[in-house]
């Protein structure tokens, strides 16, 4: 399994899935593997009664956690909701992992998902062959999710067409799938639920009717509410990173991922950590997820081009692709900050002469 580039969650974390099953004394809903309780703290982390540790997948308001584990113990759907980068999808497979046991059972939304993607398919060769069967029916994540008793993942919701969105509405609302032309129906077996993740920032969504909206229950996941937070979530995110890319460098310093997270909360804000300067905010996101993917870079930078310790200059050009996505007005932005608030500051000259040496 060490060859597997991203393992599925529930096989990256299988010791403390397993740990918390056997510690798990609490009521659990019909097919799910933990119980609500145990499901937020594998969420969460936290120590079991035999001293376990398990780690944190999440970190921020506890109070959303539960919200969301409670709604899937419900006829309601859920819905995360939220900024790009604020761990809607890591959210999805935890849950999905920590419930189910499975979080394979996914749809990824793009503007080409049809109906069958989310239905059921045919197998084309089969229905000219023989017609109509159940051996020539192409099962959907959500028709095999019904038919388990498990979770279903829809990424990205609001990039679905708006009438392939609504095809779920029978689905959620009655928990049965009709396949009028076998003259059958799928009944979704208890367990059955979908998690969809949906963001309020990107071009081109198609907003959810109405009827769809009543299905779900919303939980909105904001950005880390403090700069403590944010760096934790980098730092842990950077291990695994490394841990899973096998790199030799040294893991970076706690001081540089500061400085990463300060930038991009700065930018994000439009003001300075201190609260002295106004900064003009860039058009891109800045997300926590685009932070980690720079300190990522930045350590494959110092391990392949540099002697292993994450120095400025091996961030310097994953910064400026983060911030500058609109060539002009970004590199106005960013070359004003850089001026404004990282050049003054003494013991940033490092990543300020690493970013000017960058040509913008």
């Amino acid at each position: 399994m060490s060859s597997i580039l991203r393992q599925h969650a529930e096989h990256q974390f299988a010791e403390e899935l397993e740990a918390l099953a056997k510690n798990d004394s609490d009521r659990k809903p019909p097919n799910w593997k933990l119980s609500p309780q145990s499901v937020v703290t594998y969420l969460l982390g936290g120590k079991l009664k035999n001293g376990f540790e398990v780690s944190p997948k999440y970190i921020g308001n506890k109070r959303l956690m539960e919200i969301a584990v409670a709604t899937l113990t419900t006829d309601r759907a859920l819905l995360l909701y939220g900024l790009p980068g604020t761990a809607k999808s890591w959210v999805s497979e935890h849950l999905s992992a920590a419930i189910s046991g499975d979080s394979t059972m996914v749809i990824q939304g793009t503007a080409g998902t049809s109906e069958e993607a989310v239905r059921y398919g045919w197998n084309y060769a089969l229905l000219l062959a023989d017609g109509p069967s159940k051996k020539a029916l192409v099962e959907t994540p959500v028709m095999k999710a019904m038919q388990d008793g498990k979770i279903a993942r829809i990424e990205e919701l609001t990039r679905i067409g708006s009438d392939v969105q609504d095809t779920l509405i029978t689905i959620l609302s009655e928990k049965t799938l009709p396949v009028p032309e076998l003259n059958t129906e799928v009944q979704a077996v208890k367990g059955f639920n979908v998690i969809a993740t949906a963001n309020n920032r990107d071009k081109g969504v198609n907003e959810l009717s109405g009827a769809l909206k009543r299905r779900f229950n919303t939980v909105i996941l904001p950005l880390p509410d403090s700069i403590e937070e944010e760096i934790d979530i980098v730092r842990r995110r950077v291990q695994s990173f490394e841990k899973a890319m096998d790199l030799p460098a040294e893991p970076p310093a706690v001081a540089e991922i500061k400085r990463i997270v300060t930038i991009f909360r700065e930018l994000r804000s439009g003001v300075s950590l201190d609260g002295k300067t106004k900064i003009k905010t860039p058009s891109g996101t800045l997300s926590t997820a685009e932070a980690i993917s720079v300190v990522n870079s930045g350590v494959a930078m110092a391990t392949y081009f540099g002697d292993g310790s994450l120095k400025a200059a091996d961030l310097a050009a994953g910064i400026i692709g983060a911030v500058v996505k609109d060539p002009v007005q970004d590199r106005i932005i960013w070359q004003e900050y850089l001026e404004t608030v990282v050049k003054p500051r003494d013991e940033w000259k490092d990543i300020y002469r690493a970013c000017r040496d960058q040509g913008i």
